[in-house]
């Protein structure tokens, strides 16, 4: 069966979705529901709490082709890329799910199905694995396939039993493998050849019914459920009757590319570097275009060894330019009709992957040359020291794997347990900073009572009091029943207070009733829609049960409205005026003032933050209607509705539109009726916060009125000290910064006559040692740039047989210049008599020319013995 690898794709999920799943786009790489991962390495990550019965979804089947990254963590696959047929840091997982629905008897069928008639795969290619006491699935197996015996093979090891990570759903599992002949060495699995690459498992079929917890014990799953897993890659290796991954179309045309560019052969020698490159490049975009950049810690470290180990396979084709990011387009065109984020974030995949190769090209020459020096008398087997493959990490930007890597042709190794010891203060570092994607720690009791009150209804977009029911209070991580001091947290089963989310701050207010009175400090939103009022109990108590008033502080509330309609405007001013490739990276929404972060590269100039301010005041202005509508979430992506990489929507979504399709965006938040009710708007401060991420500091409303009035009451203050009117204000500073200029210019004149009058203003003020005037003066509060003219002001009067030094207290330091006229310079060099006198002010030394030398030091108690050394220099 000759296909390519998009219709593969699209023949799964084609199957599933014929057989009542659900197509569910791919998540983010970045997952947000489990602080385990640093990356999305499977398809049912994205499923995880619906698998552990804590989240419902409005499907029970479900498939995708889910992007996954194992390149970091337990699943880590990066040292073997390239140098193999299979892995890869960047895969599909193709997968069929069910959530408490079907269990193994149709996950098998479907299986058996799809592989031999959908994929026409051959029967007595195949051979399937089952944990060795899960008799179920290996009658199923026997029913549905008709394999024989030694075909439904037994296993014991953990390759039959799957989880996801440290904790999370797991269960046994069956898996299918594919024979790719005799001519290929290895056996079935269980047999001593099982590690060869003849039988190649291709689908891992899951049936989740235990669930790992974090105390390292194993429950029952509240609800069966199916997760399968299906490597695109490998299936289209072999529906296109290649052996390696790396043969399949998309690879091809993406190696074609690299080689193209670079001009290399991409069968030659260097087939792994095509390989290496080919295979970096889909993890490094798909992981930029999920809001991930190149750092030096969590996913930015691991995205930048990524992207570095490419780079460096790039330099072996000899390429010493930015290459990588050339190769977009190629991989647009294999790629981005399943995944349009590859042209949605198109500028900042670019120019994220540009900057990137040059800032590592610059240091890999000297890197690969130290390494290159260090391994000069190494031969197959040596090993290098860990101290110079830390000083390649520490100074070069070298990770272990990427020297490793570069060893690895000479077979040479590294002494990985000496780059430990001298990393390990960095590594301590970078586990503190590391902090997932979640807090185990205060989940489980809100996942307890989610699941035994629902979500609260939210009524905030409509109202802003409401009375409302306790369904649950906690104090000190317990659930308990009454409250009589102290502080707590509260739930409902409505409220009109907006949860902390999507950038948004959760609101504050009060709880009351009949002698009761509760602060609300802030509100959260945990997991699905469960709203958590963070309290402080000022009279009363309170039980659950009760029923009470909440009412949000509406000033706090309005302002806060303000401040979240802004963003959406200042997002489409921005795209207006740099282009769309200008996208949010995160935004802080408080009363007080909002900050907004996008991806962009360079620094806003003051005059471009005018012209942002302009236009998003014009549309405060314009005080265009602001609606909300609720839509299926693929409706509003095709109505142009603009989302958030990273966010995770639900399958109906609220879509806020200002005017007539000025912005139209995703978002949960609150937000004003009309733009007009903002009142004005000013970026405060614009900066960098991360390599390519831009930080903007605004106010609104209130605020930016403060902002503005704070700024003029300075300057009419300003003006009051100057004397000036608000408006002569300018002027008048200019005016007198010019008298400034003029009065030190003539007081620098004046000292200068006035030293040079006192220094030589009739015969006696000279000392004649040998025939030669001299003269010796200690001065204040002259700098040394003024001491310097004044010496020359004195050779110029008197330009024979002189010797002349100047010292000058500033600022408890000493300067000292001496100058010597031209005819004296033969027999006494001005250089010569500052050395021999440095010492005596605190200096080390001095300098300059036989004619004008100089030096300073803090040491002021010897001026007049420096003084008289000089005198006696001048004698000899």
């Amino acid at each position: 069966m000759k296909t390519t690898v998009n219709e593969i794709r699209n023949t799964f999920l084609n199957y599933f979705a014929k057989n009542g799943h659900k197509i569910i786009p791919s998540s983010s790489l970045v997952p947000n529901n489990d602080p385990t991962l640093m990356f999305t390495n499977s398809g049912m990550v994205q499923f995880k709490n619906i698998f552990t019965g804590n989240e419902t979804a409005p499907y029970k089947r479900a498939t995708t082709s889910q992007k996954s990254v194992r390149a970091g963590g337990k699943h880590n696959d990066l040292d073997s890329v390239g140098y193999d047929v299979r892995h890869h840091t960047f895969f599909e997982m193709l997968g069929n799910f069910s959530f408490g629905d079907y269990f193994k008897e149709e996950a098998i069928a479907y299986a058996w199905e799809l592989v031999t008639k959908e994929f026409c795969l051959p029967k007595d290619k195949l051979a399937v694995t089952v944990f060795h006491t899960d008799e179920v699935s290996r009658n199923i197996w026997r029913k549905v396939s008709g394999l024989p015996e030694d075909r439904i093979i037994g296993i014991k090891t953990k390759d039959n039993f799957w989880q996801m990570g440290d904790t999370g759903p797991c269960g046994y599992c069956s898996e299918i493998f594919y024979d790719h002949g005799e001519h290929v060495w290895g056996g079935l699995p269980g047999t001593p050849e099982e590690d060869g690459d003849r039988w190649i498992e291709i689908w891992n079929l899951v049936f989740d019914e235990f669930e790992d917890l974090p105390d390292g014990s194993r429950i029952d799953l509240k609800q069966k459920c199916i997760d399968t897993g299906m490597g695109l890659e490998r299936i289209s290796a072999i529906l296109q009757g290649v052996h390696s991954n790396y043969e399949i179309d998309l690879f091809q045309n993406l190696i074609g590319e690299i080689a193209n560019i670079a001009n290399s052969d991409p069968k030659g020698k260097l087939q792994s570097s095509h390989n290496v490159i080919a295979d970096h490049l889909r993890s490094s975009a798909f992981l930029i275009a999920d809001g991930v950049l190149p750092s030096n810690e969590g996913r930015g470290y691991v995205l930048r060894r990524i992207m570095r180990r490419a780079m460096r396979h790039i330099h072996l084709l000899g390429v010493n330019e930015p290459m990588m990011y050339k190769l977009l387009p190629a991989l647009q065109k294999e790629m981005g009709e399943a995944y349009p984020e590859l042209y949605n974030a198109e500028a900042l995949i670019k120019d994220t992957i540009k900057t990137e190769e040059e800032r590592f090209i610059k240091t890999m020459d000297r890197g690969l040359k130290l390494l290159d020096e260090e391994t000069a008398n190494l031969k197959a087997g040596d090993i290098l020291d860990g101290e110079t493959a830390f000083k390649l990490y520490d100074t070069y930007g070298f990770p272990l794997d990427l020297t490793q890597d570069a060893l690895k042709i000479k077979e040479i190794s590294v002494d990985t347990e000496g780059f430990n010891v001298a990393m390990e203060r960095q590594k301590a570092e970078a586990r503190k900073n590391w902090a997932g994607s979640g807090d185990t720690g205060t989940d489980k009791i809100w996942f307890e009572l989610q699941d035994k009150l629902g979500g609260t209804e939210f009524l905030g977009y409509t109202t802003l009091k409401a009375d409302c029911q306790v369904t649950a209070l906690v104090q000190d991580n317990q659930e308990v029943n009454e409250i009589n001091s102290g502080k707590f947290f509260l739930i409902a089963n409505q409220t009109p207070f907006y949860g902390e989310m999507g950038g948004q701050v959760g609101d504050k207010g009060k709880i009351y009733g009949k002698d009761l009175e509760i602060e609300v400090t802030d509100t959260k939103k945990k997991l699905d829609g469960l709203y958590v009022h963070v309290c402080n109990l000022i009279k009363g108590n309170i039980k659950t049960g009760a029923t009470a008033t909440f009412e949000v502080d509406k000033q706090t509330r309005n302002a806060i409205e303000g401040n979240h309609t802004v963003t959406h405007l200042l997002h489409k001013a921005l795209q207006l005026k740099y282009g769309k490739s200008v996208t949010q990276k995160g935004s802080m929404v408080a009363a007080e003032r909002m900050r907004f972060d996008i991806a962009y590269n360079k620094q806003i100039p003051e005059n471009e933050i005018r012209d942002l301010e302009n236009e998003v005041n014009r549309m405060i202005r314009a005080n265009h209607k602001v609606e909300t509508k609720i839509m299926s979430q693929e409706d509003a992506i095709n109505s142009g509705a603009m989302a958030l990489f990273g966010e995770k929507y639900g399958n109906e979504v609220r879509v806020v539109c200002v005017g007539d399709g000025l912005s139209t965006e995703l978002c949960g938040g609150t937000h004003v009726r009309q733009t007009g009710d903002i009142g004005y708007f000013n970026i405060v401060s614009e900066s960098a916060i991360a390599a390519g991420v831009r930080r903007l500091e605004c106010v609104t409303g209130e605020m930016a009125e403060k902002y503005n009035q704070d700024i003029e009451d300075k300057l009419h203050r300003v003006g009051q000290c100057l004397k000036a009117s608000f408006g002569d204000i300018e002027a008048r500073i200019s005016q007198l910064l010019e008298e400034k200029k003029d009065l030190e210019t003539k007081l620098f004149e004046l000292k200068k006559k006035f030293v040079s009058n006192k220094a030589a203003d009739n015969p006696n003020n000279f000392e004649n040692i040998n025939g030669i005037k001299f003269v010796g003066k200690i001065l204040e509060n002259i700098t040394s740039k003024e001491l310097k003219a004044f010496v020359d002001e004195i050779k110029a009067q008197y330009p024979d047989n002189l010797v002349v030094s100047l010292f000058s207290i500033n600022e408890d330091k000493v300067s000292v210049v001496i100058g010597v006229s031209q005819d004296l310079t033969s027999k006494l060099s001005a250089v010569d008599i500052i050395k021999s006198i440095a010492p005596l002010v605190g200096a080390q030394g001095g300098g300059g020319r036989p004619d004008m030398a100089q030096t300073g030091g803090a040491d002021t108690s010897q001026l007049d013995k420096a003084v008289e050394a000089i005198r006696q220099f001048v004698k000899k």
